[in-house]
């Protein structure tokens, strides 16, 4: 089969690799060719663009790059026309790829199939028209979803398990570097536990986020402060903050290594999105916090546009608050303080070591890139 496959962002990167990995397994001769990042390419097939030339986030960004975004999906559309794939799979990214699902749909190439679902569950809920009318198969990782398009929108889904579920299990299984491997190999303090953050993963989210962490944890002179470096953020980013005039001098900077220092943090700082999943999985305490502009506005706004009560994944996929959330207005050095305090030690921390076997549970066991491939191939193969 020839599999068409379009991710926007490092994480998709991520996934998609992974269900090509399975779709290797499941269809020995699957062929792939896409818009994708490094990962995908190590897969193999054809890498028609990379994600860094499609990756624009935030409306004056995308305002910005706009002819560059057009001419990107108009040579997307003509390149899915000629290759004829027998699938296209979307990956997340819902800007971009539910415009293509409609093209796919409209000129009846092939079937379209979503592998990590739209987040309409938060806003821009009428996406699901879209959906409902271009997207043959949705495969979805967050199992409060199921209910979201079934049940409020009468869509069936496949939830597949969750991937980071599954990356972090793996990693866990496997790592064996003790405290002190981990403290020799990073120049750390074997006698001082570990106070990890991670600031985000694109420029925008650290500059915003990361002095105010470094600000807070160095609050905390019995601990030392390790900060997760993005793959995809260079050094000379990084020492913008750590060597600045005003940034403590407690903190170090490790590379590659985010599920390493998980594994031996004591508690955390941590922006939202898919880090607070794998910080919960690891079952480090953690604090919340991200920092955007106008927060008193945004802090309206999230009130009156956003769908959910929540918006770290941990909060989400659990239905209550296991962890503190303090974003927009709530971004207040002093607040972050008082959080981190409280689970360093104490019932607050005990509770929300809890609140992380719930999560677990409900994320259950199953391996979401095999899951998803198999599905998908099962599909295929029927229509054929």
């Amino acid at each position: 089969m020839r599999y068409y496959l379009i991710a926007g962002e490092a994480s998709g990167d991520l996934h998609a690799s992974h269900l090509m990995k399975s779709l290797q397994l499941t269809d020995p001769q699957a062929s792939f060719r896409f818009f994708g990042g490094d990962m995908m390419a190590a897969v193999g097939g054809t890498l028609v663009k990379h994600y860094r030339e499609l990756a624009y986030m935030g409306f004056v960004p995308v305002l910005l790059h706009l002819p560059t975004i057009l001419r990107n999906m108009k040579m997307c559309k003509q390149d899915i026309r000629q290759w004829k794939p027998d699938v296209v799979i979307l990956v997340d990214y819902p800007g971009f790829n539910l415009s293509i699902a409609q093209y796919v749909h409209a000129e009846g190439i092939c079937p379209v199939y979503y592998y990590i679902s739209p987040k309409i569950w938060a806003w821009k809920e009428y996406r699901i028209k879209n959906i409902r009318r271009d997207v043959d198969k949705l495969f979805s990782i967050l199992p409060f979803e199921v209910d979201f398009f079934e049940k409020k929108h009468h869509y069936p889904i496949h939830y597949v398990g969750n991937p980071t579920a599954s990356e972090v299990k793996a990693f866990r299984e496997g790592y064996q570097d003790t405290f002190s491997d981990f403290c020799a190999k990073n120049d750390l303090d074997p006698q001082k536990p570990i106070i990890a953050l991670l600031a985000g993963s694109r420029r925008q989210e650290i500059k915003d986020n990361l002095p105010t962490m470094m600000q807070v944890g160095s609050q905390f002179s019995d601990y030392q402060l390790v900060l997760a470096g993005a793959p995809s953020i260079d050094d000379a980013y990084y020492a913008r903050f750590l060597q600045s005039p005003t940034a403590p001098g407690n903190v170090h900077l490790v590379k590659n290594q985010t599920y390493a220092l998980l594994s031996h943090a004591h508690a955390a700082l941590v922006t939202s999105g898919t880090a607070t999943l794998e910080t919960a999985l690891f079952r480090v305490p953690q604090v919340v916090c991200y920092e955007t502009p106008l927060p008193r506005l945004i802090g309206w706004l999230r009130k009156k546009v956003l769908n959910v009560k929540y918006i770290s994944l941990v909060d989400l996929v659990a239905d209550a608050e296991v962890v503190k959330e303090l974003v927009a207005d709530t971004f207040k050095p002093e607040l972050i303080r008082q959080e981190l305090q409280a689970i360093l030690s104490g019932e607050l921390r005990n509770r929300m070591l809890e609140g992380y076997e719930e999560v677990s549970r409900r994320l259950g066991t199953l391996q979401a890139p095999d899951e998803a491939a198999r599905l998908i191939t099962g599909y295929l193969q029927s229509r054929a």
